[in-house]
C-alpha cells in the first residue's frame, strides 16, 4: 500500500523550499503534471523540471500554506493558499514586482513511491491580474 499522504508531504516540503532537485526527484520519469489553467500538461520529469525552474526563477519568494490534505491508497490531494512576488521573467512575460495570493488544490497519483500524475486547479485570471500579466 502506498503512503500517499507522506509522499505528498515530501513533495510539498520540497516545493515550499523551492528545492528544484528535490521536487523533480518526487516524479516518475514519465509523469504528467497538468496545471489545468495553464492549458498544456508538462509531460516527463525533464519538462516538469523546466517548468518548475521557470516558476521558481519568476517567484523566488514563493510560499504556500497547506489548508487540507486527504489521501486514499495511491492518491492524495491538498488544498492550499500560496503567493509570491513576480521578480523574474515567466514564460516570456517580464517581471512586474507585483505580489499575488491565490487558493488552489492539487490531485496526485503515486506509483512505486513517485508521482505519476498531478492535476492542479487555480484561478489563472485572478493570479495574472494580481501580477500584471494580461
Amino acid at each position: 500500500m502506498t503512503d500517499s499522504k507522506a509522499l505528498l508531504e515530501k513533495w510539498i516540503k520540497a516545493f515550499q523550499s523551492c528545492d528544484l532537485d528535490a521536487v523533480v526527484a518526487c516524479y516518475a520519469d514519465d509523469a504528467v503534471n497538468f496545471q489545468v489553467a495553464a492549458g498544456e500538461p508538462s509531460i516527463g520529469s525533464e519538462q516538469i523540471r523546466h517548468d518548475t525552474a521557470e516558476f521558481f526563477r519568476a517567484f523566488p519568494d514563493a510560499w504556500s500554506r497547506v489548508e487540507n490534505i486527504i489521501s486514499d491508497g495511491d492518491r492524495a490531494a491538498w488544498e492550499w493558499v500560496g503567493g509570491g512576488t513576480f521578480l523574474g521573467h515567466f514564460f516570456g512575460s517580464p517581471p512586474t514586482g507585483r505580489k499575488f495570493e491565490i487558493r488552489g488544490c492539487g490531485f496526485f497519483v503515486f506509483r512505486d513511491g513517485r508521482i505519476v500524475s498531478q492535476r492542479g486547479y487555480w484561478d489563472k485570471e485572478s493570479w495574472y491580474s494580481q501580477i500584471g500579466i494580461t
